[in-house]
């Protein structure tokens, strides 16, 4: 193969990684490559290495803030001491206690006000939308829900919830100057503290004061964990979810609009096409899980040693195309019988709030395929603008007419 460009590749969109990746996975699976900026890093691009890499303790994720682990420019790095930031035993403890708070039944519990906020916002697009007039979904669907339901995850009172959301988009920004990401960062953390502090002199039926009840014997979460825990919500469960929901639309109405009549019809059909949509749907801008892994000690992986004090990027969107576990693998299947795909992570770190986000994407889907089954773009592809900078593939806007009329 010939030189790599530098990494992130400039090819990814929504749509997938960039092609170059089918050609790493059948030639150099781990390949040291050049960071944009400076620096190198491993790039492991098949979904068994991927999955080897997660499940081995020997690649560190605290090991990444150490003052000489290497250090890339323009990417975010959550804050140190977030449980996706640690190792065990540490990531243990938390996850145990954090895992009473996202319990099944509670999570599941949340369907119907989902679905209630959902309607209601829908109510006031289809108003907009009464003399054919186009509505963007990013602003009057995707973004508020995704805010509302991060909101009352955590109990943010409903009335602080516009300069929440101003400081999330501030701190997930890392095309701008870091300091007005600080900034961002900075405001949360003070206000996530006032909000812990708040739950624990009146706890409400919200997940942050259920963190706040966890219990392991004597055990129970810091008031520095706790506001970890909240900017690990937050990140997951606002930017990640609005972003997808933009891009299943997207994709729907533009590639497969026959698939989203279909689902208008046959609800039913709903999770398994989450499930492929999760699978294909490119959603972070390089790539990769966007968090780096630092080797512990010489680790020979896919025949390639990598050195100790290298750091490793995993891509989790390679992974979830390599044919050897996805046959046809680029081709969006609705009728896949098996799709044991990564977009949620794997091993200790598997996502936390993943049953919630699939709750979400699939009421989102549902509501909308069910009240406008001939909603189509009102403008052409090419001429969609994207959030430049941020850590995920995110729609600036997504105009849609919601009906036949023009």
């Amino acid at each position: 193969m010939t030189e790599l460009p530098v990494f992130p590749f400039p090819g990814s969109s929504y749509r997938g990684p960039d092609p170059i990746f089918t050609r790493l996975r059948a030639e150099r699976p781990v390949v040291r490559v050049e960071w944009t900026g400076g620096g190198h890093a491993w790039l492991v691009t098949r979904y068994a290495d991927v999955r080897a890499v997660l499940e081995d303790t020997r690649f560190s994720r605290a090991a990444s803030y150490a003052p000489d682990a290497p250090k890339f420019s323009g990417l975010f790095q959550a804050p140190p001491g977030m449980i996706i930031s640690l190792d065990p035993p540490d990531h243990t403890r938390l996850r145990v206690l954090a895992t009473q708070a996202f319990s099944p039944e509670r999570i599941e519990g949340m369907r119907p006000r989902m679905r209630e906020l959902a309607g209601r916002l829908l109510d006031s697009l289809e108003k907009e939308a009464a003399d054919g007039a186009a509505v963007d979904l990013v602003a009057g669907f995707a973004s508020p829900l995704a805010m509302s339901v991060i909101c009352e995850l955590l109990g943010v009172p409903e009335q602080d919830r516009e300069q929440f959301h101003t400081w999330v988009r501030q701190f997930a920004d890392v095309s701008g100057p870091e300091e007005q990401a600080v900034e961002g960062r900075e405001k949360l953390g003070a206000y996530i503290a006032g909000l812990v502090g708040s739950k624990f002199e009146g706890p409400g039926d919200d997940v942050l004061s259920a963190l706040i009840q966890a219990r392991d014997g004597e055990d129970r979460l810091s008031f520095e964990e706790l506001i970890g825990l909240g900017y690990t919500l937050l990140g997951g469960g606002f930017d990640s979810a609005a972003g997808q929901i933009s891009n299943f639309v997207l994709t729907l109405l533009a590639h497969h609009p026959e698939v989203w009549r279909r689902l208008g019809d046959h609800p039913e059909e709903i999770p398994a096409a989450v499930e492929e949509l999760l699978r294909t749907v490119n959603l972070t801008g390089n790539d990769t899980s966007g968090l780096p892994r630092i080797a512990t000690e010489d680790v020979t992986l896919g025949g390639v040693t990598i050195p100790a004090g290298d750091a490793v990027f995993l891509s989790f969107a390679s992974a979830n195309r390599d044919e050897a576990v996805f046959p046809d693998a680029d081709r969006v299947d609705f009728a896949r019988a098996a799709d044991p795909h990564l977009a949620f992570g794997h091993g200790i770190h598997h996502c936390l709030g993943a049953p919630l986000a699939r709750i979400e994407l699939a009421v989102a889907i549902e509501e909308l395929t069910r009240r406008f089954p001939a909603a189509r773009p009102a403008v052409a592809e090419g001429e969609l603008r994207w959030r430049i900078g941020d850590v995920n593939h995110n729609l600036v806007a997504l105009p849609l007419r919601l009906s036949d009329g023009e």
